[in-house]
């Protein structure tokens, strides 16, 4: 099987301020081995005059043999200047690109058809250029409305059949949702998806915890993400309670024992 494990570049911000800094964190996370980044909040590349360009970070990308797998790019210039994130994407090499959430539409089913309808234009442009548009989700996506049961993430599942579903397994455990049977609802539409795990360490409640030192039901989640498409598994871990890269590696090395790489 090829390797399919990635890094979402968030889990690693503090690290990815310079251009010095970005490079020796693309070397270490080859080192641990994996063979893909996902592009997000790394800040030598953002501003209008970043010190990392495209064109610099694939040069990196590729002496380090990552492949960039995916994005998180503000949906404002994913809208507003498509022909430019095209070309961005197509620098990097990616195929994929998401958004983090819309948390200024709000949380309604009007808001939810609303930003479908504002990124519909853009979604159809995309794929014409042959690249991916995904939505990643966290857990306020799942209040139910009380009226009809329903949860704003329905909305995306049954109404917007080309937007990709970067799901993200922890904010859907903690949603209280069960991560497998999300999955396979949203099969053929998870080629990209977030792991990490949860993990209880005392009585004051879950945290965030590298993939396999938690409770999430892997032998599960797994195999229906292979079944559903999934084509890489990146792993994100918002916040550490040790060395970020040290948590990497331990994710890196349960997942490989699971047959991902």
């Amino acid at each position: 099987m090829p390797n399919k494990l990635a890094v979402q570049m968030y889990t690693l911000r503090d690290f990815t301020g310079t251009a010095e800094g970005f490079e020796a964190a693309l070397d270490t996370i080859h080192g641990i081995g994996y063979a893909g980044v996902q592009l997000s909040a790394v800040g030598c590349m953002n501003g209008e005059t970043p010190e990392v360009t495209a064109e610099r970070a694939r040069e990196m990308l590729d002496a380090n043999g990552l492949k960039c797998v995916a994005t998180h790019r503000p949906l404002k210039s994913l809208i507003e200047q498509t022909d430019a994130e095209i070309e961005f994407h197509r620098t990097l090499g990616c195929d994929y690109a998401a958004i983090g959430g819309i948390f200024e539409y709000g949380d309604t089913p009007e808001a939810f058809r609303r930003f479908l309808a504002d990124a519909a234009p853009m979604i159809a442009r995309l794929k014409e250029a042959g690249i991916r548009f995904g939505f990643h989700n966290h857990a306020h996506e799942f209040i139910r409305n009380p009226e009809t049961g329903r949860a704003c993430y329905d909305i995306l599942i049954d109404e917007a059949p080309d937007l990709y579903l970067e799901i993200d397994t922890y904010w859907v455990q903690h949603a209280g949702v069960d991560p497998a049977n999300l999955l396979e609802r949203a099969s053929g539409r998870i080629s990209v998806i977030h792991v990490k795990d949860k993990e209880v360490v005392s009585k004051d409640g879950p945290v965030m915890a590298p993939v396999g030192e938690g409770n999430l039901d892997w032998d599960r989640i797994i195999p229906v993400c292979e079944a559903g498409g999934t084509e890489w598994y990146v792993v994100e871990q918002d916040e550490c309670r040790r060395d970020p890269f040290d948590c990497l590696a331990s994710s890196f090395e349960y997942l490989s024992r699971k047959g991902l790489a």
